[in-house]
């Protein structure tokens, strides 16, 4: 089996105007967790979890001369992550029907991944040792 990240992308214009309540939200809550425990008795909950707004984001460049540690993201964008699962699917279809739940569940975009596989790792490998 795959593991396939499901993103649960925000979108910054439409925060900045929300102005529902925790009531509000708590019917899309209890969708959520309706929609985790379906993927926990399926056998394809690997893991998930939702995230703080992106106001709370720092970020770490550490690849020039020395470290450089800034609040907030590292790029201008009007969505960020706001969530995600990580799920184990035979296949990409699979994936994709689990993201339309997860997508009606959380009433947002749901973009779908697949993990690199170990053979996906190696081949991606340069051989150092070539040519000796």
């Amino acid at each position: 089996m795959t593991e396939y990240l499901l993103a649960v992308n925000g979108n910054l214009d439409e925060d900045a105007a929300d102005t529902r309540t925790m009531a509000d939200y708590q019917p899309m809550f209890e969708a959520v967790d309706r929609f985790n425990e379906k993927l926990k008795a399926a056998g394809a909950w690997v893991f998930a979890g939702g995230l703080h707004p992106v106001s709370t984001t720092t970020t770490v460049d550490n690849t020039g001369a020395a470290p450089i540690v800034t609040d907030g993201p590292f790029v201008e964008s009007k969505e960020y992550l706001g969530g995600f699962w990580v799920i184990e699917a035979p296949d990409l279809d699979a994936a994709l029907e689990w993201a339309k739940e997860g997508s009606k569940a959380c009433a947002g975009r749901v973009e779908v991944r697949p993990f690199q596989s170990e053979a996906d790792d190696a081949a991606m490998r340069v051989d150092t040792t070539a040519g000796e």
